[in-house]
């Protein structure tokens, strides 16, 4: 019996004793990716932007920007990969924002921006302090907040206590970093007085000056003992803003000048530039507190490392907080999850796999209803096969289960099924007219008769959607998961 390359495949398949074990593997695979690949409700697009900032105590908008801003943007502009640059020039702070292409390395535009910061050290005015540089991705969006608050209890009082708690999730693994919103932290202010400095005979520089040597600490050695060495430093550890203002910072008329008396030293919050408030819905009303009234609070922000598992991670912090609630909180202190981006995520990341296993379902019983029960055996084998080596391939190459995902597979099913009706359909056909030949016989020969033109209407299918990975900008990466999980899984159908 002379058949062509669909024919032979056929045959090979169906007299290897790999099959079976190629079919359970498979789907074994395709478990595995279920279950290991992260969930999030949209694709993340990587779109690298680093900051970078220039400090010029006393200088003029106009002056940052013609002195600071525009020789950095020129400097900038000769990186490869940065598609746009953002500017900003404020009294005393000039700011540039670095914008690269879209899927650029994160570390690598980071870099890129650091090695051109040798060039601009030179080009900076005197007074002007170092750059700073800070890279921003999508992950720094939080994924997670928490308001702590409490009957009776001012956000400046939260804050230590969120202060805290934000200091023992970050150290939950695939946690970023933890952001407080709210309440302001304890400074000390030192508010001079021009009128006293000056019949003190005291200056601006005098006073910075012996600030800053007054809160230095130096390292003095290390001591060894019981097989640790312990670091020594020296130098004052004020403990209250009354010691501050004993600091000496010069002589008038051979008596000391202490800072209390030219300037007035506050202890207290920092001046508020954010505020939370809270109002608990029926169920904080239920323990106590009334529906609708306001509190004071603090937010805790939390992001996630790129590529973690939002659903897993949000799981791990609540479970954490619930530990550590006894220890580090009062009764009183409520926490409530006002942002659980990993809680969403997980609900239609579910919502959608189960949507995809009734449209599967859904086709194998319509097959079955139609063209008998061995027929809908044959396709509720083949397209979990083919689905779940596609669950592999997006768990391979870095792709999350999202709602663009799941869709490229749902979208998949109905191109998957043509295949195997017209085989199956066909082999049925030979069945009934060719009574003379064994079962695989008549398999061989039925594929071998559609299976050239079935891989042709496949390899169009795909020439017609693979053009869809190569759009540029926002997005190319948004929709390359249909392009490319339709492709696979019509290479796998072929099987």
């Amino acid at each position: 019996m002379k058949v062509g390359f669909a024919g032979k495949v056929a045959h090979a398949f169906l007299d290897s004793k790999l099959t079976p074990l190629f079919i359970a593997a498979s789907l074994g695979l395709g478990a595995l990716a279920l279950l290991a690949t992260p969930r999030e409700e949209e694709p993340q697009i990587r779109v690298p932007m680093v900051d970078v900032m220039v400090a010029w105590p006393g200088a003029e908008p106009a002056e940052v920007e013609n002195r600071i801003v525009a020789p950095i943007e020129r400097i900038l502009w000769g990186i490869p990969g940065v598609e746009h640059i953002y500017s900003s020039s404020r009294p005393g702070l000039g700011m540039v924002t670095v914008r690269f292409k879209v899927n650029e390395s994160n570390e690598d535009s980071l870099v890129k921006v650091y090695e051109r910061q040798s060039a601009v050290g030179w080009i900076m005015p005197q007074g002007s302090m170092p750059p700073i540089i800070e890279l921003h991705s999508i992950d720094d969006v939080p994924f997670l907040t928490l308001t702590l608050w409490g009957e009776g209890w001012s956000s400046d009082r939260l804050r230590p206590l969120a202060a805290e708690l934000a200091q023992e999730l970050s150290e939950v693994p695939e946690a970023s970093r933890a952001q407080l919103i709210g309440g302001q932290p304890r400074v000390v202010r030192v508010e001079p007085d021009p009128d006293r400095m000056a019949a003190a005979g005291i200056s601006w520089t005098q006073l910075t000056s012996a600030l800053q040597a007054a809160s230095v600490r130096q390292a003095a050695g290390t001591a060894v003992r019981d097989n640790r060495e312990i670091r020594v430093e020296v130098g004052p550890l004020f403990r209250s803003s009354e010691e501050i203002g004993r600091v000496v910072v010069g002589l008038s008329q051979g008596r000391p000048v202490y800072v209390s008396q030219v300037a007035r030293v506050v202890d207290g919050p920092d001046e508020a530039t954010d505020a939370v408030f809270f109002s608990p819905g029926p169920a904080g009303a239920s323990e106590g507190a009334p529906a609708g009234s306001e509190h004071a609070a603090v937010t805790l922000a939390l992001s996630k490392r790129t590529g973690a598992n939002a659903t897993v991670l949000a799981e791990n912090i609540l479970r954490k907080v619930e530990d550590l609630r006894p220890r580090l909180l009062p009764a009183e202190i409520r926490v409530d999850v006002t942002r659980n981006y990993g809680e969403t995520a997980g609900e239609k990341s579910n919502e959608l796999v189960e949507h995809l296993l009734i449209a599967t379902l859904s086709v194998v019983a319509l097959i079955s209803l139609a063209m008998g029960w061995r027929s809908g055996l044959v396709v509720g084998i083949a397209v979990p096969v083919t689905l779940a080596l596609t669950l592999f391939i997006y768990y391979v190459a870095g792709y999350t289960l999202n709602r663009v995902t799941l869709f490229a597979l749902i979208f998949s099913i109905g191109i998957l099924v043509d295949d195997a009706i017209v085989v199956v359909e066909n082999i049925e056909r030979h069945h009934r007219e060719k009574k003379g030949l064994s079962f695989k016989q008549i398999a061989v020969l039925a594929t071998d008769e559609v299976g050239n033109p079935t891989i042709l209407a496949t390899f169009t299918v795909i020439a017609a959607i693979l053009p869809m990975a190569f759009v540029r900008g926002m997005m190319g990466p948004y929709m390359s998961p249909i392009p490319t999980g339709a492709s696979a899984a019509m290479i796998f159908s072929l099987a």
